[in-house]
């Protein structure tokens, strides 16, 4: 394995979404060198799946302290109010600042209705009060990373690396206790095949979420947990990670993989509906929440689940024929295209659909800047944990939290640009070394290790918990880490191996996180603990490795 001499930059940012490009350009563009490391192209990320949009209030209607209590009701008393007032606060101006790059939202005259000129067409999802969802189509993630990439490009100080993936961050433990300051990262040039060293004043994790570590998601390949894994190696609170969000509606079709049906088909009229015994399509989300189709997702999809289970039937459906074709093929363009690909027209067909992992509540603890209990590693997006989501993300806040946090750690970094600064001057960065590691004659160790942990994750880890369930995925982690940190070291690094050690670490992680929260809330249902407990409110769940 070849290895690289230490590549020097003011700033490290790891991921290449929303998050992500948006902290590469607040640090460039308050003077810094920085480098942008991504496992694939620039493109590849959860941010371009996004349909749905931006929560933001905008509309003359609506109030922040509207948002706010949404927020805090689908957070289920774990959110920090704090931290969500400051960032639903921020959401008009980071809005503004994303269209004064060139991003463009759809407005109401685009929809076909008599309004202002320029009057944005806002939609309402589940969970929301209000109509406060800005959107550019049903393509809004990929319209905000088409102009994040454009500004990254013209940007003279942001130096993009594809094709790098991350291995571990590099921390300075010769202060004497607990996990030093972080000064860098290894990352292996996937196409070159070499390991290379950066070296930064700041790192900030921006990976992304953790949806490979389950057999159904919605994410990209590229989501396998990096962040959360790499924080926690390094030493920093992972937090709250048994708060899986698993989306309720995936188009169900053999033919089109993880395709999302955005929660905004919801917002506007649709109603989930599933066979009685008689083979006729009926509704069923009145039997779980007042808010019928538009409840919170968590309450969703254990809806879906649970009628899935009772029925024996394979999907439920999602009807949204009460609107024309003309409306239908505006206001949801990729949507409708893809359910055509289905043989699914959406004016006329119930929309087959199934719950997957979608979002991860949890992550690296931060600040609402970003801010780690590790000198100079930040994390951002949905890698971190900020408080804001708390139990349950409320539908479209994750983009928000991604533009604001990202704009705020370049604020906070540069407050700090002279500690930074010294700590630099006083570490010193080793290079990579691969030891006695020789290249793998046994890739089936890997395939196989993959397949077995998104498996047992999805039936003993996923929407339904018991503690019997809990503790046998435990038993089965706690063995295929030991065997894949053998590997690890025994063999090269590969991006396969990189991947399997993260996806194993972050599901250990949520597994121990699960256990430990005697109680359900949110996004997290053991039936063995169905209530909420009023004593754990406001309580996360942390986890930081011992060394």
């Amino acid at each position: 394995m070849k290895v690289s001499d230490c590549l020097e930059f003011d700033h490290i940012v790891i991921g290449s979404g929303v998050a992500g490009l948006s902290s590469a350009l607040h640090l460039a563009e308050a003077g810094g060198i920085v480098a942008v490391l991504t496992k694939s192209d620039i493109d590849v990320c959860n941010t371009r799946f996004a349909q749905g949009g931006i929560a933001c209030v905008l509309d003359k209607n609506d109030t922040f302290d509207a948002h706010i209590q949404d927020t805090l009701y689908a957070g289920a008393g774990l959110c920090k109010e704090d931290v969500v007032r400051k960032i639903i606060s921020a959401g008009p101006e980071a809005v503004n600042e994303l269209i004064s790059r060139g991003a463009h939202f759809t407005t109401r005259g685009e929809m076909g209705e008599m309004t202002k000129k320029n009057e944005f067409d806002l939609g309402r999802e589940g969970g929301h009060s209000r109509r406060r969802v800005l959107h550019a189509g049903d393509i809004t993630g990929e319209e905000i990373e088409r102009i994040l990439i454009e500004a990254c490009h013209n940007n003279p100080r942001i130096n993009i690396f594809k094709y790098h993936i991350a291995i571990d961050l590099i921390i300075d433990r010769n202060k004497g206790y607990g996990p030093g300051p972080c000064v860098g990262v290894y990352a292996l040039d996937r196409k070159e095949k070499i390991v290379k060293t950066f070296r930064g004043l700041t790192t900030t994790l921006a990976t992304g979420g953790s949806g490979k570590v389950y057999l159904y998601t919605s994410n990209p390949d590229v989501a396998c947990g990096a962040g959360v894994a790499m924080g926690y190696r390094a030493g920093a609170k992972i937090a709250n990670m048994e708060f899986i969000q698993f989306h309720p509606t995936i188009l169900y079709d053999p033919k089109i993989r993880s395709f999302l049906i955005s929660e905004a088909v919801r917002g506007e009229g649709a109603v989930l509906k599933c066979r009685n015994k008689q083979g006729r399509l009926v509704s069923f989300m009145e039997k779980y929440h007042p808010m019928k189709s538009l409840a919170p997702r968590d309450v969703v999809a254990r809806a879906i689940d649970s009628e899935m289970k009772r029925s024996g039937e394979e999907c439920v459906y999602l009807d949204i024929t009460r609107h024309s074709e003309k409306k239908l093929r505006r206001r949801f363009p990729n949507i409708f295209r893809k359910c055509l690909e289905a043989g699914i027209n959406m004016a006329t067909d119930p929309i087959p659909a199934v719950p997957a992992e979608h979002y991860v509540c949890g992550g690296v603890l931060t600040d609402v800047n970003g801010t780690t209990d590790i000198p100079g590693l930040y994390a951002v997006g949905e890698a971190a944990c900020t408080g804001l989501h708390g139990a349950n993300r409320l539908a479209s806040n994750s983009l928000l939290e991604a533009i604001v946090v990202a704009k705020l750690s370049g604020e906070d970094i540069y407050r700090k640009i002279a500690m930074f600064k010294t700590l630099a001057r006083n570490t010193s960065v080793s290079g990579w070394t691969c030891g006695n590691a020789t290249d793998s004659d046994e890739q089936v160790v890997i395939s196989h290790n993959w397949d077995e942990i998104r498996r047992f994750m999805w039936d003993y880890v996923g929407i339904f918990r018991t503690n019997k369930r809990l503790q046998r995925a435990k038993a089965r982690i706690k063995l295929i880490r030991q065997e894949i940190e053998k590997y690890y070291w025994d063999f090269l690094v590969t991006p396969d191996l990189i991947e399997l050690r993260n996806i194993a670490c972050t599901a250990e992680i949520i597994i121990d996180s699960a256990l430990s929260r005697k109680e359900s809330r949110g996004l997290h249902f053991n039936s063995d603990y169905p209530c909420r407990d009023v004593e754990m409110d406001y309580v996360d769940t942390i986890v930081q490795r011992k060394f």
